[in-house]
């Protein structure tokens, strides 16, 4: 089906521009961490009665795995490049390739195989010009996250109809790990709040919600790959609104990445039409 990959791909344009916001956002990771989460948290409980259920262990274990996906990923944006925190964290699929034959029983098919060394290829030589040794601690931190992600991704697509309440409850075990820190940056302006209003709802709270709705239809390699449309855009915000400039190795991954990513969104519907064509 054609509508939940492009839910994923959704969620992942709204994903992309977490960079933008965090660097143009004066407040440290700890302060962006919380307040996003916790907004975020209030609007899926919003939207979703359901969600605001007590979890099961099950939803709870994928709402830890979220918690830390979250909170890992503004920290590494902040210590780091946002190039860098994407591209180590947007790993995820390869992850997520050893978890779900043993974790959901899924195991990849040979497009996704093919598909996985395409994205390898087309993200090196998107962050090519971006990565360097000197931010070792933040780029530390954007593999637990991404890590963190691929159980995420593993366990929203295996709770399925509880991912609402997987995502609403995570982020209020974000924000409650991250909030106690708050008063150790500094004072929020109108505009830090705007963004994070910005972030909680849309950039965190939507995405997600879309993309585990994408999930119910996708298998969990097709929607980590899927998502690497993220680390496509993300510079291009990034570099639109805070002024990091993607240099040409990065427009040449951009080009790879986004072709596969349109590959692998259309072939499914272009397969069943060829076979209803018979």
């Amino acid at each position: 089906m054609l509508r939940p990959r492009l839910e994923i791909l959704a969620a992942a344009v709204l994903w992309s521009t977490a960079g933008a916001a965090i660097k143009l956002c004066a407040l440290t990771g700890w302060q962006i961490a919380g307040g996003r989460s916790l907004v975020a948290g209030l609007f899926v409980f919003a939207l979703f009665p359901e969600s605001r259920r007590l979890p099961g262990w099950r939803v709870l274990l994928v709402s830890v795995s979220y918690a830390a996906t979250v909170v890992f990923f503004v920290l590494a944006t902040k210590l780091t490049t946002a190039a860098n925190a994407i591209f180590i964290q947007d790993m995820a699929p390869l992850w997520v390739l050893l978890l779900s034959p043993w974790l959901i029983h899924e195991r990849p098919t040979r497009g996704e195989l093919l598909a996985v060394p395409i994205y390898g290829l087309g993200l090196g030589l998107f962050f090519l010009d971006e990565l360097s040794a000197g931010q070792k601690l933040g780029n530390l931190v954007a593999l637990v996250s991404g890590i963190a992600f691929a159980f995420s991704i593993v366990g929203l697509r295996r709770v399925r109809g509880a991912g609402n309440s997987a995502i609403a409850w995570g982020n209020l075990l974000a924000a409650a790990v991250a909030l106690p820190l708050w008063t150790q940056g500094p004072s929020p302006r109108a505009l830090d709040l705007a963004l994070l209003l910005y972030l909680g709802v849309f950039q965190l709270g939507l995405a997600y919600v879309l993309f585990s709705r994408g999930l119910h239809g996708t298998p969990a390699v097709e929607a980590s790959l899927l998502a690497l449309l993220e680390p496509v855009l993300n510079p291009i915000w990034t570099f639109l609104l805070a002024g990091e400039r993607p240099g040409p190795w990065a427009i040449a991954g951009g080009a790879i990445v986004l072709a596969a990513t349109a590959w692998r969104t259309l072939q499914p519907a272009l397969a069943a039409r060829r076979a209803g064509a018979r």
